[in-house]
């Protein structure tokens, strides 16, 4: 096995807090060439190389092996959990009351964790589009951004903080007129 990564001679990106966050992370998408296990694989092989940021979504259907993989390297002493920085989504189809709540507590069932470092919201607009259609594909009933829907689902991210489930929240796929829309009511 190739020497560890020295992740201290990477520059360091801190959160609001002050908080340092892993310099180097591994992406879990992979549905569309990969399987479950073959992910969770390099996850579990890429932890134990030196990675420290796993970026996981409910959507690439693999969280369940990831979890177990997590859980050999844990439980092996490879690493310690607070060393790790695990990220989940909430994807399109779980915007709705209570959903978001659901969903990331699945998510961390599937992980086999306590918490998630940070839970982002996928994409800013409950659009639902099946896991594995074409990237082009288009839902009929697809409906433009709505900031009050966004803040359904933000309050409930809010919430997951509130409850210790989540250390921080974020959004993703957002363009700055859609940040600058929902920010001030954060």
């Amino acid at each position: 096995m190739p020497e560890p990564l020295n992740l201290a001679a990477l520059p360091v990106r801190r959160l609001y807090t002050g908080e340092a966050i892993p310099p180097l992370g591994l992406g879990t998408f992979g549905s569309d060439k990969y399987g479950p296990r073959e992910i969770a694989d390099a996850v579990e092989g890429a932890i134990r190389y030196g990675y420290r940021l796993i970026d996981c979504a409910a959507v690439y259907q693999n969280e369940a092996e990831i979890g177990q993989a997590l859980r050999r390297v844990l439980d092996e002493g490879v690493v310690s959990r607070r060393e790790l920085f695990i990220t989940s989504k909430v994807w399109n189809d779980s915007h709705g009351p209570g959903q978001v709540l659901a969903s990331c507590r699945k998510s961390l069932a599937d992980l086999q964790l306590h918490y998630l470092d940070l839970f982002f919201v996928h994409w800013p607009f409950p659009n639902y589009h099946a896991p594995g259609c074409d990237g082009d594909s288009r839902n009929p009933d697809s409906r433009p951004f709505s900031v009050e829907e966004f803040m359904v689902t933000w309050r409930q991210c809010e919430r997951l903080v509130d409850e210790g489930k989540v250390r921080y929240i974020g959004m993703s796929n957002m363009t700055i007129p859609k940040l600058e829309a929902v920010l001030p009511l954060c």
